[in-house]
């Protein structure tokens, strides 16, 4: 039982870790104005990110098959995670490609990151308040 409560807690703290980077990239999409600076500071989050995702799937699958539950809920917050880890891999791919000296393209960027921000966050509230629903 003890092994829940530890999978169960890392879940929980994972997903705090997880909406405050997200809540640290839009907050960095919105106030930084040099795009080099922006792209690196994407650049060192992406990762950290996805490790966060990585934790939340693994420690949901561990308390999932712990339980022997396949309910509704666990069946939500799969495509959830799997959408939130392509939207982020999408979003990455587009910055990368972007030249320093290419205005036109890092202001396209910038509302296209943030439209990418405020979906992620809509998907996990979407996520939470199903899950206290059902």
């Amino acid at each position: 039982m003890e092994i829940m409560q530890e999978a169960l807690t890392a879940h929980i703290y994972a997903i705090y870790l997880f909406i405050i980077i997200m809540i640290f990239n839009l907050y960095s999409v919105i106030t930084v104005t040099n795009f080099i600076k922006l792209a690196k500071r994407l650049k060192f989050m992406t990762p950290l990110y996805h490790l966060t995702n990585a934790i939340i799937m693994y420690s949901g699958a561990i308390i999932a098959a712990y339980a022997h539950s396949f309910s509704l809920k666990v069946i939500i917050m799969i495509p959830a995670s799997i959408f939130l880890l392509v939207i982020e891999i999408k979003r990455y791919k587009k910055m990368r490609v972007i030249k320093a000296e290419d205005n036109r393209l890092q202001e396209e960027f910038r509302t296209y990151a943030k439209k990418i921000y405020m979906i992620e966050a809509f998907v996990l509230i979407f996520v939470f308040l199903l899950v206290k629903v059902l």
